[in-house]
């Protein structure tokens, strides 16, 4: 079935399941839900973005841009002066970014917080920077040993299987690395690394027992599987392209993967342009029993309706409909008793960063743009490895890379002999940088302002959130551990950046809704349903009662096939 066959507008149709949101967990939730006989309905904020067809940046130049590719600045403070922060956003995927004047938000006083947010069909799994790790019960088991927040009510035999089963489909290029705190995964082959990054692990993994350094496994079909190549997807040309859409589906999608897998079977439809502005709640069953969908165009109103709901709307997109759903039994948002909703909110810290001159390997060059550079998994990951002035730990990423033309841009020179230096290769540098656990901490939060509505009337996010002393330290730690790895492999001429930039940009917003097995504490249970709403589940980022050091997204993947499993089979045993 074409993408645009399976749009509707009015229904009152019940469907099995309505899925809302299209990103990473929607795009899931939809697969699974329709490959099991399922009638399903994603509900997507935004406008169609069909495969191959509407990549409207993909593949076009610079030089045939339009600014040669930069944002008009006038549109950037007007329209994207939040969503500009990103690493992906520029002209040619400026469409799959949400809009910051029409998506407004605020932040107490004091504090500051990045809301980076996809509106089309597909969301950010369009945008995602594409690194998959599985977490290890060292992560689930965090929050216990340390006594903070909240014990995870699953641990990673709960969803090893269900790692599996989404790496499958996905296609994870990768190494099987036998580390206890990142387990491995299923992968296809691992792109190389360069002759300078192999020195450097090779130093490393000598000179620091207990550090390692791995090559990134990411989302991009190195050499297609079966499965992949069933799909119509292919091998990734390392065009550094990505976030302009990928008509090679090359790189996991919603289009190029799950989407597709779910309109084969029929059983899908799509309602685009679809602002939900609440839940509708049945107190009588204590269900929810629907939808309410304000049109993002004309701003009229309609309601869908169906058995289970998922929220797959991104961890803040989920939140603030749960906190819009207010009802006689729940003042405080949909399935709160508990009181923690909007609480506890997370991202990653990147601010610690270290570049150093690589001497040697003038002969040495490298083909491409590949999709993912190195990996050190975190080395702080359990107690018995926390550093002194802080507690849980990051890891790093990085590459090796000879400098180009684009570093002579601020160079002195002139004449004949610059004009010949430009034309070659630089000298070698290396970039380490890290990517830091956050706490999670009752006091930072997310609430629905008094006063403030969107277009469509609904009440904006406020934003209340701080680094703590830990994670402050943490980026120092970091900045010093990268430091320590390049002198002992000899490197030296440092640039070391160790930042307060605040939370948000990472773009790993985690917590607000998280799952726990009393439903005095907690909102959903270890299957992501609601403990109060036994047809209401959420499994993106809201659910997750810490962070890690891995990126979440390869975690909200399997979390959602799993609670699809469950959840279908309730609806088959009748008691959904």
């Amino acid at each position: 079935m074409n993408p645009d066959d399976a749009v509707i507008r009015e229904s009152r149709e019940e469907f099995d399941a309505i899925v809302i949101g299209s990103g990473i967990t929607g795009g899931w939730a939809a697969k699974e839900f329709t490959e099991r006989g399922l009638k399903t309905l994603m509900l997507e904020r935004g406008g169609m973005v069909t495969h191959q067809k509407d990549y409207v940046g993909e593949g076009v130049p610079p030089w045939q841009q339009k600014n040669r590719g930069r944002v008009d600045k006038a549109l950037l403070e007007s329209d994207y002066p939040v969503q500009s922060r990103c690493y992906a956003f520029k002209e040619s995927s400026r469409a799959f970014f949400g809009n910051d004047r029409e998506l407004p938000f605020q932040t107490k006083e004091g504090t500051e917080f990045s809301w980076i947010r996809g509106n089309s069909l597909g969301g950010k799994s369009l945008l995602w920077a594409r690194q998959c790790y599985r977490w290890s019960d060292f992560d689930f088991e965090a929050n216990k040993n340390d006594g903070i927040a909240i014990d995870w009510p699953l641990r990673y035999g709960d969803l090893e299987r269900w790692y599996s089963h989404v790496e499958t489909h996905a296609g994870i290029s990768g190494h099987a690395d036998g580390l206890e705190q990142i387990p491995d995964s299923q992968c296809l082959p691992p792109f190389e690394m360069t002759s300078p990054e192999l020195a450097f692990k090779k130093v490393v993994e000598r000179e620091f027992p207990g550090r390692s350094v791995v090559i990134g496994r990411t989302a991009n079909l190195s050499t297609p599987g079966a499965e992949q190549q069933a799909q119509g997807r292919a091998k990734c040309q390392a065009r550094d392209q990505c976030e302009n859409g990928c008509s090679f589906g090359a790189y996991f999608s919603t289009q190029s993967s799950t989407l597709p897998a779910a309109l084969k079977t029929g059983h899908l439809r799509i309602a685009p342009n679809s602002v939900v502005h609440s839940l509708i709640y049945d107190a009588e069953r204590e269900r929810v029993r629907g939808v309410r969908v304000i049109d993002a165009e004309d701003l009229s109103e309609r309601e869908y309706f169906g058995k289970v709901v998922f929220l797959c709307a991104s961890t803040l997109g989920s939140t603030q409909i749960l906190m819009n759903s207010k009802t006689a039994e729940f003042p405080n948002g949909l399935a709160n008793r508990s009181g923690v909703l909007g609480h506890y909110l997370m991202d990653h810290s990147y601010n610690a960063s270290v570049t150093a001159r690589v001497p040697g390997f003038e002969d040495e060059y490298y083909m491409g743009r590949r999709p993912t550079g190195i990996y050190v998994p975190n080395f702080h990951y359990k107690p018995q490895r926390y550093a002194k002035d802080y507690i849980r730990g990051y890891a790093l990423g990085g590459k090796a890379y000879r400098q180009n033309w684009k570093s002579f841009r601020t160079a002195d020179g002139f004449g004949e002999a610059f004009k010949n230096k430009v034309t070659r290769a630089g000298q070698w540098r290396f970039l380490l940088y890290a990517q830091g656990e956050m706490l999670p901490r009752y006091e930072n939060e997310v609430a629905l302002h008094p006063v403030l509505k969107d277009k469509w009337g609904i009440p904006q996010l406020e934003f209340n959130c701080r680094w703590s002393e830990n994670e402050r330290n943490m980026a120092q730690g970091a900045a010093d551990a990268c430091v320590e790895m390049f002198e002992a492999a000899g490197y030296d001429d440092f640039h070391i950046n160790v930042s307060n930039n605040p939370p948000g940009i990472g773009i790993h917003e985690l917590g607000t809704a998280r799952m726990g097995q009393d439903p005095g504490e907690s909102v959903f249970n270890s299957y992501n349903q609601a403990h109060d709403i036994a047809n209401l589940f959420c499994t993106d980022g809201a659910t997750f009662c810490s962070g890690a050091t891995q990126n979440p997204s390869l975690t909200f993947m399997a979390l959602t096939a799993r609670a699809v499993n469950y959840a279908a089979g309730e609806l088959k045993n009748l008691r959904l």
